[in-house]
């Protein structure tokens, strides 16, 4: 690492942390030649693959897209906003650990539908009607019916 003080490009770490819950790792670091001292953070950049549209065109995905319309789904539903961000962060996970660079948009919506079924059944039917297009109330019946059953079989 330069020194961005004098441009020396020895430098040696005097002490190392992590923060941020282990997500960072903050080093201070003092310069060879001058040494001055500054701090350096160190973070693992993990890429999130870009989502194919089902028109075909390809776009990179986007936390705050995906953010809300699971908070549109959950509107005046009683669940915390660290449950929601950990349900978007599982979703990112699963999209990650595909190893693909790109994944279809159908993965995405399919991933927002069993975060949603875990954490609130009202906010996955809103989301299933408008993601699945339903076109009349038997849709919402058979959806509904195919929740509860597979509620009553984990219970």
């Amino acid at each position: 690492m330069y020194c961005p003080f004098c441009g020396y490009k020895e430098t040696k770490v005097i002490d190392s942390r992590l923060i941020s819950d282990g997500e960072q790792v903050r080093r201070r670091r003092e310069c060879l030649q001058c040494s001055e001292r500054f701090t350096t953070y160190e973070a693992a950049e993990l890429l999130m693959p870009r989502v194919i549209k089902q028109d075909g065109t390809r776009e990179p995905f986007n936390e705050e897209k995906l953010l809300a319309g699971i908070q549109r789904a959950l509107e005046k539903r009683p669940v915390s906003f660290d449950d929601i961000e950990s349900s978007v962060l599982k979703i990112k996970h699963r999209l990650r650990a595909t190893g693909e660079r790109e994944v279809p948009s159908l993965m995405v919506g399919e991933a927002v539908m069993d975060s949603l079924r875990e954490l609130d059944q009202v906010a996955y039917v809103r989301f299933a009607s408008v993601y699945r297009s339903f076109q009349d109330i038997d849709e919402f019946r058979k959806e509904i019916e195919k929740l509860s059953s597979s509620t009553s079989e984990q219970g």
